[in-house]
C-alpha cells in the first residue's frame, strides 16, 4: 500500500468528508487510518436501500455505539437524506463521522444539508510521484495515470476504459448529471484533445453541436466529479494585454490518454509535452492541497502568444513545463517576458529532462522534473509568505 499524503487527522477531533474522484483510494485510505470505525458502505444495494427507507436507522445505530466511536460513511452522495441525521448527531450527541464520496455534484443539486461548517474538507487526488517513491517512472504516469490499480497495471488501457465506461454509467446516467450521454460522451473527447489548453467554449460548442450554457454545464459536471479542473488566467496588476480566458485539465492523463485515442507516449513526441505539462499540474495540485498551504494556480499569457504555464501564489514563482531533454534560448521567452512585468518574482524555473541542475545567465533555474518535486516538498520555494 502506497503511503497517501493528504492531511487526515490520525484521531479525528471533528467530522470530515473526504472527495476524490473514483478509485483514488478513499475506501483503502480510512480502514486503514480508522480500523476500529462503524463502517457504513452505501455502494452496497441492501445497505443504501436500507437508509433510504428510513435514515433514521442511523440515529439508532449511533445511539448502541461505544461513546467517541468514529462512523465512516462511503459514497455519502447516494443518500443525501442521511446529512439530516449526522447533522442532529453531531450537533446533539457530538457524534463525529468520516464521510466519503466521489461528488458533491448531487448533495448540492438536492439542497442537501452540508452540515454548515461543521465538518472539514479533505480530497484524495490519484498518487503523485512523493507517494509513489523510488520506483516512480514518469513514462509509465504518463500512460496509466495516477489511479492506483491503474499506475502499475500491466492492462492499464483496458482498465482506463473499463474505468471511463463505469464513470458514464454510474455517476453521470445513474446520477442523472445530463440527460443526454451520448452528447456528453462526444464532449468528453473534445475536451479530452484540448487538454492543458485555453478553453473556448463557443469552439467545443460548435464541434460537438450543443448550445455554449450545455458545454459550460458539462465542464462543471467534471469538475464537481473531480475529474477535471479549471486553471485561471494570472490577471493581477497587468502590464500587457493578457489572455483572460481560462485553461482546463483533466486530473487523470490517462483518461485523456483513452478519450483522444493516443498510443503509447514516448519521450520526444509532442504528445509527451503535454501529458508532461498535465502530470506537473497535477503535482502542483496535489501539494498545494495536502501540504495545506492552498497556493493559487494559475497561467500567464501574452495576447501575442507567450504564455508561462504555472503561476504559483501572487507571481512568486513562473514554472515552464517542458518535456524534453535539452532546454533552448527559446524556451526561456516566457519567463524572460513574465520577469519584465512581474520584476517582484522570486523563483523562476523550467521543470524538464534535463540530467543536472543549472542556471541561465539571465537566472532561469532549469531543474530535472525529480529535482523539483523534491524541492517543492521541502518548501525551497516560498509561496504565501506574507498572506
Amino acid at each position: 500500500m502506497y503511503k497517501r499524503l493528504a492531511p487526515l487527522p490520525q484521531i479525528p477531533q471533528r467530522s470530515f468528508f473526504l472527495w476524490g474522484p473514483r478509485q483514488t483510494g478513499k475506501t483503502t485510505l480510512l480502514k486503514h487510518l480508522y480500523p476500529d470505525a462503524l463502517r457504513i458502505d452505501l455502494l452496497k444495494t441492501d445497505e443504501l436501500m436500507r437508509y433510504l427507507r428510513a435514515p433514521s436507522i442511523l440515529r439508532e445505530e449511533v445511539a448502541a455505539l461505544p461513546q467517541d466511536q468514529l462512523v465512516v460513511i462511503d459514497e455519502i452522495q447516494k443518500a443525501p437524506m442521511l446529512l439530516d441525521e449526522i447533522h442532529w448527531l453531531i450537533e446533539e450527541k457530538g457524534q463525529k463521522f468520516a464521510l466519503s464520496g466521489s461528488s458533491a455534484r448531487k448533495v448540492k443539486r438536492g439542497h442537501a444539508n452540508l452540515l454548515g461548517g461543521r465538518a472539514v474538507r479533505y480530497e484524495l487526488f490519484g498518487l503523485n510521484m512523493r507517494e509513489i517513491g523510488k520506483s516512480f517512472s514518469l513514462v509509465r504516469f504518463i500512460n496509466n495515470g495516477p489511479l492506483p490499480n491503474h499506475y502499475n497495471a500491466d492492462d492499464a488501457k483496458l482498465l482506463i476504459r473499463s474505468y471511463v465506461d463505469d464513470y458514464l454509467r454510474e455517476e453521470i446516467l445513474e446520477e442523472g448529471l445530463t440527460r443526454n450521454l451520448p452528447v456528453f460522451s462526444d464532449f468528453l473527447r473534445v475536451t479530452a484533445i484540448g487538454d492543458t489548453e485555453i478553453l473556448n467554449m463557443s469552439n467545443v460548442a460548435r464541434e460537438t453541436g450543443v448550445a455554449v450554457s450545455t458545454v459550460r454545464d458539462h465542464y462543471q459536471i467534471l469538475v464537481d466529479t473531480l475529474l477535471g479542473a479549471f486553471l485561471p488566467a494570472f490577471t493581477n496588476r497587468p502590464k500587457r494585454r493578457t489572455t483572460q480566458a481560462p485553461k482546463f485539465y483533466f486530473r487523470d492523463v490517462g483518461v485523456v490518454n483513452h478519450l483522444a485515442k493516443r498510443g503509447q507516449i514516448e519521450t520526444g513526441s509532442e504528445l509527451f509535452g503535454k501529458a508532461f505539462e498535465n502530470w506537473l499540474f497535477h503535482e502542483l495540485s496535489t501539494h498545494s492541497s495536502y501540504s495545506e498551504s492552498f497556493y493559487d494556480l494559475s497561467y500567464w499569457r501574452l495576447a501575442g502568444g507567450v504564455e508561462v504555464d504555472f503561476i504559483l501564489g501572487d507571481a512568486e514563482v513562473a514554472i515552464e513545463a517542458k518535456g524534453k531533454t535539452r532546454i533552448t534560448s527559446s524556451d526561456l521567452k516566457g519567463l524572460v517576458q513574465f520577469q519584465k512585468d512581474f520584476p517582484e518574482v522570486k523563483h523562476r524555473i523550467i521543470v524538464c529532462l534535463e540530467p543536472r541542475a543549472r542556471i541561465t545567465d539571465s537566472g532561469i533555474l532549469i531543474l530535472p522534473y525529480a529535482e523539483f518535486i523534491e524541492g517543492l516538498w521541502q518548501e525551497k520555494w516560498k509561496i504565501n509568505e506574507d498572506g
